[in-house]
């Protein structure tokens, strides 16, 4: 079936009226002023000042270097620092590149080197970690004037949090470089910015088990969010609790980003902690809180909550399909929401496919990841790429102004992912009814979800690959009640080698996110084939069923 919808909550071609986020920023302390923009703690900023924020650290960037199109990382929980220089690197010209907290060394490593960055925004430490430390563990110490010697392209890093920064250059001592640049230098480069060129690379694993670039602009991201915006009821003068990472499309695009173009407040949430989040949405007045269904009902439960304190609370915007609407009802009810909505996306298409209405009953959102953005074309096709009527489980392709231009260097991979037709294959099945809106019905990728993280098993197949007792591996997604799903391994120790299960989990948790760490281990003297040598992971699957 066919879906290209137009609906009446917003002009179908966005609001590109800005053509750069530096550009948005802009006119929004034009018009805004002394609104407040972000609350991190006790740093409250104005939009006005968010701006002038903003161009000294672009006034930094300049003074380090920083050509158009160069990339600049940022590895960091939520924080106002986090927004300031993504906004800075933009408005100074560069790619954001946004690097995931549960990331070890070795992955942070990989991205930063196929990226190029020059630059590396980074917290000191965090939750008891040392990001830049376990960096220099993956890729070596200093050497000829470069931070970190396998990364020969990065130049500088800036290290984010208070404290003395060793090595590297503290956020104050960085924008105090600036203060060689001009406002008028800031202003002249920000002006070169085109509104295709890149704004960022948000990063993806695939088949190939290397995680790939998914590269946006500026006009793509601006269109979509703009019209995300409109389309779920996000405000001028809503106080927006950000609770998602800003590593990932939903924290930044969805989150930040989607505030600023409406004239709302944005307010970071480090980490996920309940009390926290009550104590916030009490004092702060939050009126707009992402989160899972799971989320809303410990607040429920929580011996703190009281439903004064949580009277402002509007929006939700949740992943809530296939919950039973009673608990979204008494969501909706006890936490005073007036609307929730839920929706579909993927890191190719700007990280939105589909969603929800603000003014969809609640049995819409349990059951479906509602209607295609205004101005998508969204399809289900059969195996022979043929249309499936309403009701009919087909792959989903997108096609339009969401859909990334391409990966980074890998040509290859862009032309499986995105045909010469320009639809982007997402490799999820799902089907419209008859009322256009879109049911998720499975997955032809390999990938499973860990509590909202996305894990391709051919990238953990390819990092428990790399121990030296392991000879071959398969990883599947199981069912877990508390994450959803979780990994499974299937390993076939080298010969000769000794290799235990806890032992393999435990090195697995010191090189890789913890999303990605198999929570089970099965040692195997070989894998299931198919006449072509693949493995058959329905059967690993089938012997879990069985308990073999």
């Amino acid at each position: 079936m066919t879906n290209t919808e137009q609906d009446d909550f917003v002009d179908p071609r966005g609001d590109l009226r800005w053509g750069t986020t530096s550009a948005l920023l802009t006119d929004a302390a034009r018009r805004l002023g002394d609104a407040e923009a972000v609350v991190d703690g006790d740093v409250r900023l104005t939009y006005a000042g968010l701006d002038a924020a903003v161009t000294e650290a672009a006034r930094a960037f300049l003074a380090a270097g920083l050509n158009r199109g160069d990339r600049v990382a940022v590895w960091s929980p939520n924080t106002s620092q986090w927004i300031v220089a993504a906004l800075g690197l933009q408005r100074a010209g560069g790619a954001l590149i946004p690097l995931n907290t549960r990331f070890q060394g070795k992955e942070a490593a990989f991205i930063l080197g196929k990226s190029k960055a020059r630059i590396l925004c980074v917290i000191g430490e965090f939750l008891g970690r040392d990001y830049p430390a376990s960096l220099e563990e993956a890729a070596g110490g200093p050497q000829d004037g470069r931070p970190y010697a396998d990364l020969p392209d990065l130049e500088k890093v800036v290290i984010l949090s208070d404290g003395a920064p060793g090595r590297h250059t503290s956020w104050a001592d960085f924008l105090a470089s600036g203060r060689a640049v001009t406002a008028e230098q800031v202003q002249a480069r920000a002006a070169e910015i085109d509104p295709d060129d890149l704004s960022d690379m948000l990063f993806t694993s695939g088949t190939t088990g290397d995680p790939k670039g998914a590269m946006c602009t500026h006009a793509q991201t601006l269109r979509a969010y703009a019209v995300w915006a409109a389309v779920v009821g996000l405000r001028e003068g809503d106080r927006y609790l950000i609770v998602n990472p800003f590593f990932h499309g939903f924290g930044y695009k969805a989150g930040w980003l989607a505030s600023l173009l409406v004239g709302a407040t944005a307010l970071p949430a480090r980490t996920l902690d309940v009390p926290w989040v009550l104590e916030t949405v009490r004092e702060e007045k939050v009126t707009v809180l992402p989160g899972t269904p799971t989320l809303y009902q410990t607040m429920l439960e929580h011996p703190s909550f009281t439903p004064e304190g949580v009277s402002g609370l509007r929006l939700a915007v949740t992943g809530a399909t296939d919950v039973p609407p009673a608990i979204l009802h008494r969501i909706r009810e006890e936490l005073g929401f007036s609307h929730i909505v839920a929706g579909y996306g993927l890191t190719e298409s700007c990280a939105i496919v589909s969603m929800c209405r603000y003014d969809d009953p609640l049995e819409i959102v349990t059951s479906t990841a509602g209607r295609p953005l205004p101005g998508l074309e969204v399809v289900t096709v059969d195996s022979a790429g043929e249309p499936t009527p309403a009701g009919t489980e087909g792959e989903i392709l997108v096609r339009g102004y969401t859909v990334m231009k391409g990966y980074l260097d890998e040509e290859a991979e862009t032309a499986v992912t995105v045909d010469a037709d320009g639809w982007l294959h997402t490799g999820d099945l799902g089907s419209f009814d008859a009322d256009g809106r879109l049911r998720i019905t499975g997955r032809i990728k390999d990938m499973f979800i860990v509590g909202g993280f996305n894990a391709y098993p051919a990238e953990i197949e390819k990092l428990l690959c790399a121990h030296p007792a392991v000879a071959q591996c398969a990883v599947i997604g199981i069912p877990d009640a508390r994450m959803g799903e979780v990994g499974a391994a299937f390993v076939v120790p080298r010969r000769g080698a000794t290799l235990d299960a806890d032992g393999l989990i435990a090195w697995a948790r010191q090189n890789m996110a913890n999303y990605k760490v198999p929570r089970q281990v099965h040692l195997v003297p070989e894998l299931p084939l198919n006449a072509s040598g693949k493995i058959v992971k329905n059967e690993l699957r089938a012997r879990l069923a069985r308990g073999a």
